[in-house]
């Protein structure tokens, strides 16, 4: 989809396959798999309790080898065929015999959370989605859209941390969309590159931007308009999950508020290339990062250690 997960630092990169199936090396290798994408949010990050981050990697390698699939140029005339072989090695995890690295990394972490199997199908059918549709009429139809492929990793990510509570439930899945849609606004030109386009043809039609716009890469007061109401609406996600992240715990704090943050920065970098945004790809600079950090270490840094938070605001000071 969506690159609601990243994008590949390279197209060439490749993550080599451990040498054996033991369980150190197969978390090692979800790591890779996570750590080859660049994000506007953490993965795994310093800040997510060190007895979760392995969880996690596992969580974010499982969706970026299917987003891969959906996505990427290699798998051209196959893509429906992975995913399905995808589905099958979750099946057969489930039920005790995983014999591929991030498999024996998720069934281990499947077994010591309790995951339910139907997050990790309803992600995949997000994915299909993706090889099956290229345009949205309505905001509803896409927000159905981002719900399977975005929202279960919200979810995901809560039960690892141990919270199973419907009312935090929701307010992950409105940060998962919420992070999912700005991916989508940066990504308009790509997108149509691929054939996609991710803007609801009825905002389209109200703003009187067409499709013939973003072939063009046009920068028209049009567009920009497109754009600022594409944010706000993002941005209300974000507001409506921002509970989540004063609730939680030490164990996702941060990891959290950073996501949160992330996000945010992003917007805000859309916000400012306006109708530029379907000329060139709005992107978080290392400025950019160390200002949601900022922002995410006053936020909730009273739950990091006193020494860790004291070291990180003598930082930030400077």
């Amino acid at each position: 989809m969506i690159h609601r997960l990243g994008v590949l630092r390279s197209p060439a990169l490749a993550v080599p396959l451990p040498p054996s199936l033991e369980l150190d090396a197969c978390y090692g290798y979800c790591e890779a798999l996570a750590r080859a994408r660049h994000h506007n949010y953490p993965v795994g990050s310093m800040f997510a309790r060190s007895h979760l981050r392995k969880h996690i990697f596992a969580l974010f390698a499982f969706a970026r080898a299917a987003d891969d699939f959906a996505d990427e140029s290699a798998y051209e005339g196959r893509r429906s065929r992975e995913l399905d072989r995808w589905e099958e090695l979750l099946h057969a995890a489930y039920r005790g015999h995983a014999e591929h690295p991030v498999f024996v990394a998720l069934a281990d972490t499947v077994d010591k959370f309790a995951l339910p199997i139907t997050e990790f199908t309803e992600l995949l059918s997000g994915f299909r989605t993706d090889l099956e549709r290229r345009r949205y009429a309505t905001f509803d139809e896409l927000r159905s859209y981002t719900r399977q492929a975005a929202e279960p990793v919200g979810r995901l990510l809560l039960y690892i941390g141990g919270y199973r509570a419907p009312e935090l439930h929701a307010y992950a899945e409105d940060l998962s969309s919420g992070v999912a849609l700005a991916r989508l606004i940066q990504d308009i030109p790509a997108d149509w590159q691929r054939g996609r386009v991710y803007l609801p043809a009825e905002d389209l039609r109200h703003f009187g931007v067409t499709e013939a716009d973003i072939a063009q890469r046009r920068a028209t007061p049009a567009v920009a308009a497109l754009v600022r109401y594409e944010v706000a609406r993002a941005r209300s996600l974000f507001a409506r999950a921002r509970p989540l992240v004063d609730i939680v715990g030490a164990d996702l704090a941060v990891e959290l508020a950073l996501t949160w943050h992330g996000g945010m920065r992003i917007l805000d970098k859309i916000d400012a290339y306006g109708a530029r945004t379907f000329v060139e790809r709005p992107s978080l600079n290392v400025t950019d990062k160390a200002l949601a950090l900022s922002r995410a270490i006053r936020w909730r840094g009273e739950t990091l250690p006193p020494r860790g938070f004291h070291l990180l605001s003598r930082l930030l000071d400077r």
